[in-house]
């Protein structure tokens, strides 16, 4: 299977980024990252089907220079949360996007209830990992040959306590050096 180009990172911050409920219009270039980024991208009917779970579902697009350039999605459980996907357009890697995108959506997970939050990743995505890590992520356990596409693992992590007020206060760090510009790209 063909990898997509690496880009030559643009490590400064993308200063207008705009946060916004995802919607049909936006599912061309959602689809369009979605290919870039993974070997088995979703289809668009999984994305409109995951779109109309509007009480248990929350997806988002990150707006930058007047187009979608990344997007989340989180699936509400009770006292848990799921984020089901996290992606930014190759061009803004780097450019804490995603730290934007996972910020907004872990912050909508506490005001719903959520005491823990997990996900899936890649165990060769190291920098997904790290930025997982700075959210209080620590992996729980692994997924043996859950890409099927490649039969590589994940990891399972979580964020265990986050309606806590210390798990608030680093959220709130985070905020911090995203509207600072310090800290770790993510």
């Amino acid at each position: 299977m063909a990898q997509a180009r690496q880009p030559e990172f643009d490590e400064r911050p993308v200063e207008e980024v705009e946060l916004t409920r995802m919607r049909r219009r936006h599912l061309r270039k959602v689809l369009a990252i979605e290919s870039r980024v993974y070997p088995r991208p979703w289809s668009p009917s999984l994305f409109l089907s995951e779109l109309a779970q509007r009480g248990t579902r929350s997806y988002l697009v990150a707006r930058a220079v007047g187009e979608v350039v990344g997007y989340t999605g989180m699936m509400f459980m009770g006292r848990e949360a799921h984020v089901t996907n996290i992606a930014v357009d190759p061009d803004f890697h780097g450019r804490r996007v995603g730290t934007r995108l996972l910020l907004t959506v872990m912050n909508e997970a506490i005001a719903r209830g959520a005491q823990v939050v997990s996900l899936e990743v890649r165990v060769s995505n190291h920098v997904a990992q790290a930025m997982y890590v700075k959210f209080g992520f620590s992996v729980v356990g692994t997924r043996k040959g859950y890409y099927i596409e490649t039969n590589e693992d994940a990891y399972i992590m979580e964020a265990a306590d986050v309606a806590s007020t210390g798990y608030r206060l680093l959220l709130q760090q985070i905020r911090h050096e995203l509207e600072g510009g310090e800290g770790n790209r993510g």
